[in-house]
């Protein structure tokens, strides 16, 4: 039996500070291990990039656990947690190196940090994981909108722990460039079907003062009016101080945020919004993240609108990107309808797993 540790990893302050090694070495394992299930390593994001979401543990706890191997870290976990509201709920990743499979690695690690977050009252347990296509029998998500490889081993290893499959979210890519030209027609056409009541505003880095409780309350809203199945996720409640902090500490990143938000006229409120996470390096795909619309102004089209004028903002600030790839919830059809018509196509699936510790 090969002989292994389990330990919690410190958190560096910055790149190069005292426990950077062990950190750059746990999430490029988590990049390596997901890269394997995507078949391409175009959803990467770099230890330097990530670290500042580390740093936000006032709002969003995090943590992070390695197995080594002598001195080799060969598999990893992350815990996500909210500091307010969800007391009971933790969000889990594992990643175990390809080479150390099979040896109960995987098992001890995961009851290692299902049993801490247990221990702290975090007995709603929550998994998303990439499942590669594979041959026979599937499992359906309740939803009635996708599948999994009953036979595939993340599969069989979280059936295994007590997991329920939940819901079935998409990964799909946009290559890029778009065409200048049809890209300003499409956003002509959806800002009159919009109506004159909408406007979109654009902006990189930190939301403007002005916005700042309007994107507080989207990002709140994200988290109760996307599709969220049998998962029964909590409320997870952004006020304007918990925004400004995380964004202040977004900017330690090397990426760069691009906002593109519907403005209602008559209220003067944000009521929709989209967001780009742009890498340095051009080589290097952009990553879409939030995106909502009001369920109180759906119906006219601001989906579309907001990001087109978020490609149309990317193209002009971030020309040369290959590909900008995003994720929805398999059941969410109005959003990846919206997503095929800009000619985004599919890349992977991911199971979002669950199960409660009694």
């Amino acid at each position: 039996m090969v002989s292994f540790t389990i330990e919690e990893l410190p958190i560096p302050s910055r790149p190069g500070a005292s426990g950077w090694a062990d950190f750059a070495a746990s999430l490029e394992l988590q990049n390596a291990v997901e890269a394997e299930g995507y078949g391409t390593d175009e959803l990467t994001f770099t230890p330097e990039e990530l670290l500042p979401g580390y740093h936000h543990q006032e709002y969003d706890p995090r943590r992070l656990y390695a197995v080594r191997v002598g001195d080799h870290i060969v598999a990893g976990a992350r815990t996500d947690a909210q500091a307010e509201g969800g007391d009971d709920c933790v969000w889990l990743s594992l990643s175990v190196h390809r080479d150390w499979r099979r040896l109960g690695i995987g098992s001890a690690l995961a009851a290692h940090v299902e049993g801490v977050a247990a221990a702290e009252g975090r007995t709603t347990q929550y998994v998303y994981t990439v499942s590669p296509d594979g041959p026979g029998d599937r499992l359906a998500a309740p939803t009635g909108f996708g599948s999994v490889p009953r036979a595939n081993p993340e599969v069989r290893f979280l059936l295994g722990r007590g997991y329920q499959l939940e819901q079935i979210e998409r990964g799909s890519r946009l290559a890029l460039p778009l065409d200048p030209a049809a890209l300003a027609k499409r956003f002509t056409a959806a800002s009159s079907t919009a109506g004159p009541e909408y406007v979109v505003l654009v902006w990189d880095g930190m939301t403007p003062s002005r916005w700042r409780a309007d994107i507080a309350v989207l990002y709140t809203r994200m988290s109760t009016d996307a599709p969220s199945a049998g998962l029964n996720e909590p409320e997870d409640v952004w006020s304007v101080e918990r925004l400004v902090s995380y964004e202040q500490k977004h900017q330690a990143s090397p990426r760069t945020l691009l906002t593109a938000a519907a403005l209602h006229r008559p209220s003067g409120r944000l009521v929709g919004f989209t967001e780009l996470s742009v890498p340095p390096d051009t080589r290097r795909s952009v990553s879409q993240e939030s995106t909502l619309v009001l369920r109180e102004h759906r119906g006219h089209g601001l989906g579309m609108l907001v990001k087109l004028a978020n490609l149309q903002h990317l193209a002009e600030r971030h020309p040369g990107r290959p590909a900008v790839t995003t994720f929805n919830a398999e059941e969410n059809r109005h959003m990846l309808r919206v997503n095929e018509e800009l000619g985004f196509v599919p890349m992977g699936y991911e199971g979002a797993w669950k199960r409660v510790v009694s």
